[in-house]
């Protein structure tokens, strides 16, 4: 009898000591840790390889990069994974913006737990030198002096490119008409040929040919000027105050992963993007480190959803 009542008190007590360390994350992690991504080769991946040298050190674990077709099919894979923190998963704006336009198999606010924004893609506003606009008011002006007379080179719908040049046309009240390509670089040579008159494009496809003065740079999207683009304005200051469209790389963890073991992560990844070579890699890559709080990032996804989803909305905007 004695034996059965310590076995009855024991038990309990290991389950509480185990539960209780899974909560604190004091054993994690203690395998390797999985990062889910889209196509290998693209900038996410980039984001991905580089934070997973980053990390695996000083976590003491491998931390492997698991590329998959796309990134929403990596997506689904992480809300259907346990949430312990060895199943990750990094993607940008395409992750939370998609499902305002169509039915995606996750949900972003209810299936996810957010670790950190990672880096932020400045793009720039580019147009034809042909086009007598030296400005952000100055294009406005045109574009309003002008209705339906300009065009804008984008990829397909929602797209940054998209995106982001239908809020411009949106906060500015003007009419410039979009004109869809398949890629970055036929948009960027459609701008060259005169084909379109502006383009809010990659920093790595405009910005050669604005070196060469075969474009003129305008401004950048981000809310303040930056040192990837030296000497351009920012379009918030110098015509739309409140412009800011950027592309955002973050990474999350299934929704109710241990607070303790997104801490862990968070820590571990701000640390590994401000080292000073991490951060000299990103910027030869044209993209700006930076490493905020779960809480900050969950704010950034939120705020964009709401401008986008409005955009859309008002637009009209549809998958073809």
């Amino acid at each position: 009898m004695r034996l059965l009542h310590f076995v009855m008190w024991m038990f309990p007590m290991g389950f509480m000591v185990l539960g209780a360390g899974m909560l604190s994350g004091q054993d994690y992690p203690n395998k390797p840790v999985r990062i889910l991504g889209g196509a290998a080769g693209g900038g996410g991946d980039f984001v991905a390889r580089q934070l997973a040298q980053g990390i695996s050190g000083p976590l003491g674990q491998p931390v492997i990069v698991d590329n998959r077709s796309t990134a929403f099919l990596a997506a689904e894979v992480l809300s259907k994974s346990p949430p312990d923190g060895y199943a990750l998963f990094i993607g940008g704006n395409a992750i939370w913006i998609g499902p305002l336009l169509q039915k995606m198999p996750y949900d972003v606010a209810n299936d996810f737990s957010p670790i950190s924004q990672l880096v932020r893609e400045v793009k720039v506003l580019v147009v034809h030198p042909s086009l007598p606009v030296r400005s952000v008011k100055e294009l406005i002006a045109l574009a309003k002096a002008k209705p339906g007379a300009l065009n804008y080179g984008a990829v397909g719908i929602g797209s940054g490119s998209h995106i982001g040049t239908e809020l411009f046309k949106s906060m500015a009240g003007v009419n410039i008409v979009r004109v869809p390509f398949k890629g970055g670089a036929t948009t960027i040579a459609a701008l060259l040929s005169g084909e379109v008159q502006m383009v809010i494009a990659d920093l790595g496809l405009a910005m050669p040919h604005v070196q060469s003065g075969k474009l003129r740079a305008v401004a950048v999207t981000s809310a303040e000027p930056s040192a990837l683009v030296p000497g351009v304005p920012a379009v918030a200051a110098s015509g739309l105050p409140a412009f800011e469209s950027t592309g955002v790389t973050g990474i999350w963890a299934p929704a109710k992963t241990p607070a303790a073991i997104i801490k862990r992560l968070n820590q571990e990844i701000v640390r590994a993007l401000n080292l000073p070579d991490a951060k000299e890699k990103f910027f030869n890559a044209g993209v700006e480190v930076v490493g905020s709080s779960p809480e900050q990032f969950a704010a950034t996804i939120r705020s964009e959803v709401s401008s986008v989803g409005k955009v859309i909305k008002d637009v009209g905007i549809k998958v073809d």
